[in-house]
């Protein structure tokens, strides 16, 4: 079976000393860490060896000898090899490079090698080294990268047990305390890894981590007291409850509580998914501040707020010209259709009644647009998405003689709609058995007939009326759920993106890795072969749909199909967002 010699790219010229690492002995491969420098005491090295592996959880050992002749060490590579007695394995790599060369020299000896492996012929040695390949990788990459499960591929084994390569990942990833150890210290040991030359980090990052304990602390007890004035019993009172979960800006607030306390948590993250899922929180959270606080600088300079409340009430008389001018053509005769005079009339009046009621309202509302506009403005502070969500639900109030509207003409006919139904199958002598579910036979005597016979013609003739208000006004409101749509997604879309992790991707796409690709270094002849691991960063598609945070869902509930049921039938469509939902959410508080 081939040897595989994981070998870290900052360790090809390196000074002579002991490799250190783990042997995976399931795949017969060895993973090296770091290189222990000559000179060093034996006892030293075993107890170093022994620390890390108890501080990293992992069963490191010396996995034999490093050789890169220099300058008056012409005796250093026969020092090393017998170095072996003194670090029993069952298996001892005695790996050595010239300058000059690309390749390495590799020859695998066990805890006590006999004599005449010492005076083994050179087509054996070459036959030796021809069995064992090495794996160069960039240790840096592969410390800090997590690598995914494949997503629509083969499993790695049938009993669970991880592969090779994720073994290799993780050896890497769990041996941190093993690179704390750079050419600053002062202890009796140097070696050589990824960080060598000096430990990799920032001032600013570590002043952020020590202000952030006091910072979520602070915001934890906020929190608290938060959540404890929203439990109170005031507000369980009949229709509070209700009203929380019909507006967006509420539903929003208990959300971004809820992420808020996500980031707040002191509970370090178990695993690398959960990291990314925390940092998409606090990085959505950020972004969504930031854009909310520019949005408010806009609104609060140059007297915005002032030229919005004054555009507000000539736009509403304009919507309401609008429909007054657009009832005054349902009242005559639309596109030259015959339509009940008395219904058509009825109906006309009724609605521009509605119309009337609600320009008063605005009109009655216009003294305190503007201050209601200027603290509504504040809110942008708390984010962009609480500000879009605050806008829905004005839009929703503003258009509220539109959704009336609405009702009324859907009411009326989906009721004719399912009386025509009903009646139908009086004719072909069925009924609705309510009870079972289903249409069975009925018999129906003379008087019956005749009755719904005067019915059906009735509801017949009516039917085209009531179909063109309901028409129109159903137009209009698919308009206003369009819109009230769009700000749904938007909110949707900022809270639930993963901006840490696609900027991950974008930056730094080694740290979500995919898969490995092998690429031949160097295949001289007298050495091993020589491949070049390289990381295949996750597909951005993959990204987002693995790292999207999850959020109340603001899509249609139905299909298309089903939502052109409901408008052919009569029944009610709502907002592209779920009650259920966005109830459970108010309630999250």
């Amino acid at each position: 079976m081939v040897l595989k010699v994981f070998f870290p790219q900052c360790c090809n010229r390196a000074a002579s000393g002991l490799l250190v690492g783990r042997w995976i002995p399931q795949h017969d491969s060895a993973v090296v860490l770091a290189v222990i420098h000559y000179p060093f005491i034996p006892s030293h090295v075993k107890r170093y060896i022994q620390q890390m592996a108890a501080q990293s959880g992992m069963e490191l050992s010396v996995l034999g000898s490093w050789s890169l002749p220099q300058d008056g060490e012409e005796g250093m590579e026969s020092f090393l090899r017998d170095l072996s007695t003194m670090f029993p394995r069952q298996r001892w790599l005695q790996i050595s490079r010239l300058l000059g060369h690309k390749g390495f020299t590799c020859r695998l000896l066990g805890r006590t090698p006999p004599p005449e492996e010492v005076k083994r012929s050179e087509e054996e040695e070459e036959e030796e080294e021809k069995k064992v390949i090495f794996v160069h990788y960039e240790q840096r990459k592969v410390m800090l990268s997590q690598l995914h499960p494949v997503q629509n591929g083969v499993p790695e084994s049938q009993d669970g047990t991880p592969s090779e390569l994720r073994q290799v990942f993780h050896t890497v990833s769990s041996s941190g305390p093993l690179f704390f150890m750079d050419k600053y210290d002062d202890g009796p040991l140097k070696s050589t890894h990824w960080q060598s030359e000096g430990r990799e980090g920032s001032i600013i990052v570590e002043l952020l981590k020590q202000a952030s304990v006091p910072v979520c602390r602070l915001l934890s007890r906020i929190l608290a007291v938060w959540t404890w004035i929203c439990s109170m019993r005031v507000f369980d009172v009949f229709p509070l409850p209700f009203l929380w979960s019909k507006l967006s800006s509420c539903v929003q607030l208990s959300y971004r509580t809820q992420h808020l306390k996500t980031i707040s948590s002191q509970k370090t993250a178990e695993n690398h998914s959960q990291f990314i899922r925390k940092a998409n929180v606090f990085v959505s959270f950020l972004v969504d501040v930031g854009l909310g606080l520019l949005l408010a600088s806009w609104l609060y300079r140059d007297d915005h707020i002032s030229m919005i409340a004054n555009m507000l009430v000539p736009a509403a008389d304009h919507v309401a010209k609008e429909l007054d001018d657009l009832l005054q053509w349902l009242m005559g005769a639309p596109a030259g259709l015959k339509m009940n005079r008395a219904l058509d009339q009825v109906l006309g009046r009724f609605f521009l009644y509605h119309i009337h009621l609600w320009i008063n309202y605005v009109h009655l509302m216009s003294p305190f647009m503007e201050s209601i506009l200027w603290y509504g403005g504040l809110s942008a502070c708390l984010g962009l998405t609480f500000a879009l969500s605050l806008l829905s639900d004005m839009v929703a109030l503003l258009t509220f003689h539109i959704y009336c509207f609405y009702v009324y003409g859907a009411r009326v006919y989906c009721l004719k709609i399912y009386g025509l139904s009903s009646l139908w199958r009086l004719f072909r002598g069925k009924k609705w058995n309510v009870l079972r579910q289903r249409v069975d036979s009925c018999s129906y005597d003379l008087d019956q007939l005749f009755i719904g016979t005067l019915l059906f013609t009735i509801l017949l003739f009516l039917l085209p009326t009531t179909a063109l208000y309901y028409l129109v006004f159903t137009l209009l409101r698919l308009v206003v759920v369009l819109f009230q749509g769009v700000i749904h997604l938007s909110v949707d879309f900022i809270n639930s993106f993963p901006l840490f992790a696609i900027g991950l991707r974008v930056c730094r796409p080694y740290r979500l890795a995919e898969g490995v690709r092998f690429r031949v270094l160097s295949e001289e002849p007298g050495t091993a072969l020589h491949l070049l691991m390289e990381i295949n960063p996750l597909k951005s598609s993959t990204v987002v749909d693995m790292y999207r945070t999850p959020t109340y869902s603001c899509y249609p509930k139905d299909s298309w199909g089903a939502l052109v049921k409901k408008l052919f039938v009569g029944e009610l469509i709502y907002p592209w967002t779920h009650k259920n939902a966005k109830g459970h959410a108010a309630k999250a508080d």
